[in-house]
């Protein structure tokens, strides 16, 4: 069976999960075909990411004539497809508050994504995120294109969820994956009637586990705590200097690892700067998928403060490697991570990321291998990309529950 993906933008850094989501399909025998709609702009530094774009099909990289030609054939060829398609861009259009260009725009690469994946024989495009990319490959549907999925991550996304038109997307999908319960929950509420309800299924994001072989146990020595993720309001890390400089007096060792980057740089910069940390957290930049496991491995435990999230990758990755994690009560994480490996404490919070942070650096290395070796069960219990691979694949040939 051949399937597309279809990504606002991709490969990013910090989408490894649906490269490796992709790959694994492949493993599976499935075919797919990987379309987005821009490239990265910042620099891909893992090799495999800058091989996956060499795979994808863009559709606003120098192709404004195809888009335009695309849209003109649709109308003239097709034009029970395009009557078919209107009453759902109408409705995007409305519950969004207007901004038609933007939707004129969604629709032209719904055409030109319908075209591309009859050429290629595709029967299912798949989507990450319920919002512009959903909004194409529903569009692209009901133009007479491929049927559709999409994965839902939260709980940004669902912010306004009318405004985005979730239950519109919902109601014509073949089915939707929830990446947790807690988003599953989430979704039953937004896609209103029962037949929606009932195609919504939860797939989890996965790892391959052979790639995240569990190292020796730290030395007693070890003090250095690892932040993985773009720089961002949501993810927290501006909290960590204040965090570090009331820790840093009954632990002089103290480093905290920054591997990641983005719109939060000056604010968190600002912060070291403000609370005198400069030695004591370090910002690394972007790191290839095998440079993150060496430096997590290398660490004491994984720090990720985030106010919103769906279910961090990163926070997987970090059990899988026997290294428990400090993170925070939001959305599906407390389904993967509680006092048996790691610490949660509320976003925001200062008093309890310092006492979590805390009883981090006191564990015994006895206590950081427990609690990493009950994480990793976790983990293989939970995320094994391969089954869940399956499940996917499953899906996409049975169409979900429609």
């Amino acid at each position: 069976m051949k399937i597309g993906y279809f990504l606002n933008t991709y490969p990013v850094p910090s989408g490894t999960f649906i490269r490796r989501e992709i790959e694994a399909l492949e493993a599976e025998g499935e075919t797919v075909s990987r379309f987005a709609v821009r490239r990265f702009a910042g620099e891909l530094v893992d090799p495999r990411d800058i091989a996956e774009s060499d795979k994808t099909v863009y559709l606003l990289e120098g192709n404004v004539a195809d888009l335009m030609l695309s849209t003109l054939r649709e109308i003239l060829l097709n034009p029970a497809g395009v009557m078919r398609m209107l009453p759902a861009w109408i409705t995007l259009v409305r519950n969004a508050g207007g901004e038609p260009i933007r939707h004129a725009a969604y629709a032209m690469q719904a055409a030109s994504l319908r075209r591309k994946t009859r050429r290629a024989g595709i029967a299912h495009v798949h989507a990450h995120y319920g919002t512009n990319t959903a909004a194409v490959v529903m569009l692209a549907r009901l133009m007479g294109g491929p049927r559709y999925s999409f994965t839902a991550h939260g709980p940004d996304e669902f912010v306004d969820a009318e405004s985005r038109s979730y239950a519109l997307k919902i109601r014509h999908s073949s089915f939707v994956v929830a990446i947790s319960d807690y988003c599953k929950r989430v979704l039953s509420g937004i896609g209103g009637d029962e037949d929606s309800r009932r195609k919504i299924e939860v797939v989890r994001c996965g790892l391959r586990l052979e790639d995240f072989v569990p190292p020796p146990p730290i030395q007693p020595g070890n003090l250095t705590l690892v932040c993985v993720g773009r720089l961002c309001p949501q993810k927290g890390q501006v909290h960590i200097p204040a965090a570090v400089a009331a820790l840093r007096g009954d632990f002089p060792q103290l480093r905290v690892i920054l591997v990641g980057d983005g719109e939060s740089r000056a604010d968190v910069e600002a912060e070291i700067r403000r609370h005198g940390v400069e030695r004591q957290v370090l910002l690394h930049g972007w790191a290839s998928n095998e440079e993150v496991r060496r430096l997590i491995r290398d660490g004491r435990a994984l720090l990720l403060p985030s106010y919103a999230e769906g279910l961090p990758i990163v926070l997987m990755e970090s059990l899988a490697l026997c290294r428990p994690v400090i993170t925070t009560t939001i959305a599906g994480i407390p389904e993967l991570v509680d006092a048996t490996c790691g610490w949660l404490v509320q976003p925001g919070d200062h008093a309890q990321l310092v006492a979590a942070m805390r009883s981090a650096l006191e564990a015994t290395p006895a206590d950081i291998d427990r609690m990493g070796r009950a994480g990793r069960a976790r983990v293989m219990a939970m995320h094994d990309i391969r089954r869940l691979a399956g499940d996917l694949a499953r899906l996409f040939a049975g169409g979900g529950n429609r």
